[in-house]
């Protein structure tokens, strides 16, 4: 093991460090004297759900709707179902990318369990989601008539 040319070299680390977590400015991360050079050496960037308003959002969120339906493999499922879902299960999860892991995940071994080996929308509804999930779905009404 060879010994540093420099001083300097002691400072470089050929990485790319990524911070994340749940309210880090709240935590102590970035507190006192090396928590201020932290932060003074990246820029924040938060995230949240994804959206459902614009025709950009709409996309994105069907990407991300196509991959997890192309990890589906059940046997009598058409490609581009989950697709035509795509606002269902936005109302569903709020856009929160967990939510829908769980929900397709969820709603797959059941189709595998009752032999359908496909995800219908049936075995979409009946998947209990999580807290964060249940509590912002409000199911459309059904109209009298």
């Amino acid at each position: 093991m060879n010994a540093p040319d420099s001083a300097a070299d002691n400072d470089t680390v050929a990485a790319t460090f990524v911070y994340s977590g749940l309210d880090l400015e709240e935590s102590n991360l970035f507190s006192g004297v090396r928590g201020r050079q932290i932060l003074g050496r990246f820029v924040p960037g938060t995230t949240g759900p994804f959206g459902y308003r614009t025709d950009r959002d709409k996309q994105d969120w069907i990407k991300l709707v196509a991959a997890m339906e192309q990890t589906l493999h059940l046997h009598q499922h058409k490609p581009g179902t989950l697709i035509g879902q795509a606002a269902y299960l936005h109302a569903r999860t709020g856009g929160m990318i967990g939510s829908l892991d769980q929900l397709i995940y969820d709603a797959a071994n059941d189709a595998i369990t009752d032999g359908a080996e496909k995800i219908t929308k049936a075995h979409l509804d009946a998947v209990l989601l999580d807290g964060a999930a249940i509590s912002q779905y409000a199911p459309p009404r059904r109209r009298k008539g």
